[in-house]
Parts: C-alpha cells; sequence; structure tokens
C-alpha cells in the first residue's frame, strides 16, 4: 500500500508541469489588469501612462481570441522595466513567451515593440 500511495505521489508531481502549455504570443497588446476590461475593446488605445499608474494592479496581454492572460510576478516586473524604458505613449505590444497555467502567464521573455 506504501510502495502504490508514494507512487501515486510520485506521478502526481511529474504531471502538474506537464499541465502548463508553452506559448508564445507576437504583437499582441498588454494592458495592467485594473483597465484590462474598460479596454477590451480597444487595448491599443490604453497609454503607457496609465499603465505605469495602474502597475500594482499586474499585467497581462489579450490574446488574438480576446481573452486576458494575466502575469506571473516575474512578467510583471520585466513589463514594469519595459515600459520605464520606453517612450511609447500608446499602442503598447508585445512578444512573450511563457507557460500558460489557467489564465496566468508564467513569462518567460517579454519585449515591448
Amino acid at each position: 500500500m506504501k510502495k502504490l500511495t508514494s507512487l501515486l505521489v510520485l506521478a502526481s508531481l511529474v504531471a502538474t508541469p506537464a499541465l502548463a502549455l508553452a506559448a508564445t504570443y507576437n504583437d499582441v497588446p498588454v494592458v495592467d489588469v485594473n483597465c484590462s476590461r474598460k479596454v477590451a475593446a480597444d487595448p491599443d488605445s490604453h497609454t503607457r501612462d496609465c499603465a505605469l499608474k495602474c502597475a500594482s494592479s499586474g499585467f497581462g496581454i489579450v490574446t488574438r481570441d480576446q481573452k486576458f492572460l494575466k502575469f506571473d510576478a516575474a512578467g510583471n516586473a520585466k513589463i514594469v522595466e519595459e515600459l520605464k524604458a520606453s517612450s511609447k505613449s500608446d499602442h503598447l505590444r508585445v512578444d512573450v513567451t511563457g507557460d500558460v497555467q489557467g489564465d496566468t502567464l508564467k513569462v518567460a521573455t517579454i519585449k515591448l515593440r
């Protein structure tokens, strides 16, 4: 019985990372969580200033099928650096890679376009 329990625990630990789906999104809008619903119809109108003001809410992307994927903490930190270094005022788009886990994107790389 102990062997069976150990085997099941081991199998669940091995399977958990497999549930994450590797993904690449190119030229997609990035918006903060606070404004994600407000700008859903036109995410390119969302401004850099607003995004930085609302940075504490976190960020995410609007996918081509109009779903919102939130970034993990590391992704949020990376996009804040990108936004601060940018002179773009709106039309904030990124190329991003990472693992999708539910409605969250665990960001591996991100680049503001």
